[in-house]
């Protein structure tokens, strides 16, 4: 028989609690900004992988094809990214930042780095290795639990 752990003790409870934490922390620094979670991610994306389509950014920052079409939308009526025709297919747009784009993320970046750095100095460097093991392998098992939708034959 389990011992019936007590819900706020749950790994799963830390871990969300533990997220919402980061985000509410991301989101505060980067409303003062004029930008979203989203977007500061598609521009993080963007410095660090080059030009890239709407269907490439939604896979990397995690969202449907339809949010980053709204996403890309609101970054570009800032003037923060353009969307030019691939040379290589004209049907679909490369996405790139602009200059303000560029300046705007490096500004965030520094105010969102401060809590990486306070992170990192609050465990040792061995602390800090064993952390970063400990979380791949929660990630890991995470992925490994969670269903995997079929797809369904069309009619």
């Amino acid at each position: 028989m389990m011992t019936e752990i007590p819900v706020e003790e749950y790994l799963c409870t830390r871990i969300r609690r533990t997220e919402q934490a980061l985000m509410g922390h991301h989101e505060a620094v980067l409303r003062g900004y004029g930008l979203t979670m989203t977007q500061y991610t598609v521009l993080l994306t963007l410095s660090r992988e080059g030009g890239m389509s709407g269907a490439q950014l939604a896979r990397a920052c995690g969202v449907t094809q339809q949010t980053m079409a709204t996403v890309l939308t609101s970054l570009q009526n800032k003037d923060l990214i353009v969307r030019e025709p691939s040379p290589v297919h004209a049907k679909v747009m490369i996405v790139t930042p602009t200059e303000g784009g560029r300046q705007l993320l490096d500004r965030a970046y520094q105010e969102v780095i401060v809590l990486e750095r306070a992170l990192t100095d609050a465990f040792t460097p061995d602390e800090h290795a064993a952390f970063c093991d400990l979380l791949e392998r929660a990630t890991a098992i995470l992925v490994q639990q969670t269903p995997q939708r079929e797809t369904q034959p069309a009619t």
